[in-house]
């Protein structure tokens, strides 16, 4: 249901020479539940949901996570906002994991400048006891991004404001 989003994000991707990667598979279940059913499918195949049948995509698949992964490794920063999944239940957890370990690998390995940002995300680096290799954490998810942005914080405006 959000592929006129996807497409438009690909055109302004293309329109800045900017690579756009959009995952390959997918992990998909009957309900987010440590006992679901499971299925690894590629993300143009998701099967439609009936009423008997709940598909829902709960991860990235492990073709997509190897992808992200060699690209984090190369890349000298990286901003993170958000887990690949629902981490926090094993069948779900893998794609967070993997993306994860890249971004301490391209931290500690090709001294990136890592920032991980939001609450689920920090929960996820910090669950997998990968916490300590990040540059950076923010809780501040969409403030992250929105100060990466450029725009002005209305904390940081108050602080500005008491000099």
């Amino acid at each position: 249901d959000r592929l006129k989003d996807a497409e438009e994000l690909a055109g302004l991707a293309g329109l800045r020479d900017v690579k756009l990667m959009l995952p390959h598979d997918v992990v998909i279940a009957d309900a987010v539940s440590e006992t679901a059913n499971v299925r690894v499918v590629k993300a143009h195949e998701v099967p439609e949901s009936t009423k008997e049948e709940q598909w829902r995509i709960f991860d990235i698949g492990p073709e997509t996570a190897e992808a992200y992964g060699e690209a984090i490794r190369q890349a000298r920063t990286v901003v993170w906002n958000g887990p690949m999944g629902v981490f926090e239940m094993a069948p779900f957890a893998e794609g967070t994991r993997r993306v994860a370990q890249a971004v301490c690998d391209a931290t500690r390995g090709n001294g990136a400048t890592s920032i991980v940002g939001g609450g689920d995300s920090v929960a996820a680096v910090e669950q997998m006891g990968l916490a300590d290799c990040i540059t950076h954490i923010s809780t501040g998810g969409g403030a992250s991004l929105e100060f990466l942005e450029g725009q002005t914080l209305p904390g940081v405006a108050a602080l500005r404001d008491r000099e």
